[in-house]
């Protein structure tokens, strides 16, 4: 189930993949149809019964009065398909659910959610587990506009106000281990403080800005790997939300570089939002 929360109220989408069974079934059409056929129907079946599923939510909630919900089924590759609705429905943030794929099954088929992540137009929530409370938040910051838009995206639209927010910045050793073996630690020190003053600096312009907003946050610097530092600071302190900015880098960058985020969407023990496109 995915769903899609637009400017005008939410929208439940599920999307048949009849692209990959026609391709599959290119010699049997009636066999493709038949499936095609069986899964749309069963497709409206699930979009009702999540359509019931958010009115009890929205009848127990305060934003029922303000919310409407609009189903639509649709036909395509999934992630282009979705991404392609976000487009058109001026979408504020897509939600997903991931079944957390191995690593194998990640690269022969394919995530949905890493797919969707890499191309939508807005910010994008994978839920991993039940979320149940957002009391425990984790911001992964680093220098660029990006993080300022995620949290901007945070206190505008999405956090609520019992949430505990940290602010986490990993600066990247700027030595390598084995230049550690020959520096003295003056020397490492003279070398690192720069990066790391700058990350503090930063961290408290993030802290003014969720305290201003009436949020409890605590903010921490580290030198370290960024994606592992990330990774055990989420399971250790049995954080609910993983919050990172991405500026969508492209299939080709991602190759050659290597993405943050993504890493992060495909490892972290916890739910992650993405947030792109959102100005700080």
């Amino acid at each position: 189930m995915h769903m899609m929360i637009a400017v005008d109220g939410s929208t439940l989408v599920h999307v048949v993949d009849s692209a990959s069974l026609k391709s599959a079934a290119r010699k049997q059409a009636a066999v493709s149809k038949q499936a095609i056929a069986a899964l749309t129907k069963a497709g409206h079946q699930i979009l009702r019964r999540f359509e019931g599923l958010a009115r009890i939510a929205l009848h127990q909630a305060a934003t029922k009065p303000h919310t409407a919900i609009e189903t639509l089924l649709a036909h395509g590759r999934v992630a282009d398909t979705i991404t392609t609705i976000a487009k058109q429905k001026k979408a504020d943030l897509l939600v997903l659910g991931s079944r957390g794929l191995s690593d194998a099954e990640s690269y022969l088929l394919g995530s949905i959610s890493r797919k969707v992540t890499a191309s939508a137009p807005c910010p994008v929530l994978v839920v991993k587990r039940p979320l149940m409370t957002l009391s425990q938040v984790l911001v992964a910051a680093d220098a660029s506009n990006h993080t300022q838009g995620a949290c901007s995206f945070l206190c505008k639209c999405f956090l609520p106000e019992s949430a505990h927010v940290t602010v986490l910045s990993i600066v990247e050793p700027v030595v390598t281990e084995l230049a550690i073996k020959y520096l003295s630690k003056d020397q490492v020190d003279q070398i690192s403080t720069p990066r790391r003053q700058a990350a503090e600096q930063m961290v408290e312009r993030l802290r003014d800005r969720f305290l201003s907003e009436g949020y409890a946050v605590a903010t921490e610097v580290q030198i370290a790997h960024v994606t592992d530092t990330i990774l055990r600071h989420a399971a250790s302190r049995n954080v609910d939300l993983l919050v990172a900015g991405s500026r969508g880098l492209t299939g080709s960058e991602r190759l050659r570089l290597g993405s943050v985020s993504e890493t992060l969407l495909k490892y972290a023990p916890c739910s992650v939002l993405i947030v792109r496109g959102w100005r700080a």
